[in-house]
């Protein structure tokens, strides 16, 4: 049998694979386990580039990963911020219906909300306006286990826990190659180390279906970075705002679209829009690498995206190149909105799974192969759903070693 350093390499130290790291060392004690993560610190990306809110689970499927972890995991969520003395708040949010197509939309909300066991209330102009006097609507729904949190902080919780049950967290250890023998996984990272263990987690997020393919395994689909740009509420306009305020999605795409948040802080963040990044962490259009770009526009799925959906996207391209169509957006939910009330905040990127045919992995994607574990689709709600998907990739790993 091949010797080997630890039990478990966890490769990346977002939430998720925090998280994980986390729940084998609490189901499973005396398991070694080592998380790398190419950062300086934990939470560099998608988990400390959003707006915080702790989701409720209403719009996803009934049944769904998404559904099941995002219902259970907000309200784990907000006991392990209070446990643990991270800041954080269940403000409830408002889903708002500003036209009058939107409305079957915003009723079959409901009744998900309720097939997934979520309190929520409809409500009509006057109602809304008891929560959220300035925001504008034909009619709304309440949610009202929605809230914010501070998720960098509850990723550093999670690793000075794993820490403390013996877990080791490298940080400025991005992997390089991946090899694979019957009874062992050997990672190699930028400065040469050589680390070998009994099983593999794959939890690198924006870089997951390279380490996948990395790993010898073909993850079937291909990370599509989109950029989410933000604005906030200048200060002296946050009142403006009471918590959270969102539109009707439009269920043909992941994203929920431009929302008012009220953070930790007190501040209004306002966003995001989603465009193409050209760079799996291109935070902003000036950041470019060609090698990633390439591989994006070589890929077939990305353009069977843009054929499909070319109308959106242009909507959405507008809205990142102009702020005053960025301010039209925003007045729709609240019209005394103008463009000096925007001060620019920092981008996130979502790292979404797209499959060959063009299609938006909608759920959560966790995949196998013999001693692996890939997590392959994770963005929002992951954050929120982190602590039980943690614990599913736990139980998988384990279960392979």
């Amino acid at each position: 049998m091949t010797a080997v350093d630890c039990d478990v390499l966890v490769i990346g130290g977002g939430i998720v694979g925090l998280s994980t790291a986390y729940a084998i060392t609490r189901a499973a004690p005396g398991t070694r386990v080592t998380v790398l993560e190419k950062e300086a610190g934990p939470a560099r990306h998608q988990t400390g580039r959003n707006s915080g809110v702790i989701h409720s689970g209403i719009y996803y499927r009934p049944g769904s990963l998404k559904a099941r972890f995002a219902v259970r995991g907000a309200a784990e969520m907000v006991k392990f911020c209070a446990e643990y003395g991270i800041a954080h708040e269940v403000t409830g949010k408002l889903i708002v219906a500003t036209e009058r197509s939107e409305l079957p939309r915003l009723h079959a909300l409901v009744q998900r909300g309720r097939e997934n066991g979520i309190p929520v209330r409809e409500l009509g102009p006057a109602q809304m306006a008891e929560y959220e006097p300035w925001v504008r609507g034909l009619a709304a729904i309440h949610v009202g286990t929605t809230g914010v949190c501070d998720f960098g902080a509850v990723a550093a919780q999670l690793a000075r826990l794993a820490r403390d049950a013996g877990a080791s967290v490298r940080y400025g250890a991005g992997v390089t190659r991946i090899g694979r023998r019957p009874t062992a996984v050997a990672v190699r990272t930028a400065d040469g180390t050589v680390l070998r263990a009994r099983a593999l987690v794959n939890c690198a997020g924006l870089q997951c279906d390279r380490v996948a393919r990395l790993a010898g395994d073909d993850p079937g689909m291909r990370i599509v970075p989109f950029r989410g740009e933000y604005f906030e509420l200048a200060p002296s306009r946050t009142s403006l705002v009471g918590g959270l305020v969102y539109p009707v999605p439009d269920p043909a795409f992941p994203f929920l679209g431009v929302h008012l948040t009220r953070g930790i802080d007190g501040g209004v963040h306002i966003g995001p829009n989603a465009v193409p990044a050209l760079a799996r962490e291109g935070y902003a259009w000036r950041t470019v690498r060609p090698r990633e770009l390439a591989g994006t526009l070589a890929y077939p799925g990305a353009w069977r995206i843009a054929r499909r959906h070319w109308r959106y996207g242009a909507g959405e391209l507008r809205r990142s190149l102009s702020k005053r169509a960025f301010t039209d957006a925003v007045r729709r939910l609240l019209p005394d909105v103008t463009p000096d009330d925007l001060i620019p905040a920092p981008a996130g990127v979502r790292a979404q799974a797209v499959l060959p045919d063009g299609t938006l992995v909608d759920d959560f994607l966790i995949s196998q192969s013999p001693r692996v574990v890939h997590v392959l689709n994770a963005p929002s709600p992951a954050a929120t759903a982190s602590l039980p998907i943690g614990r599913e990739v736990a139980r998988r790993v384990l279960e392979a070693l």
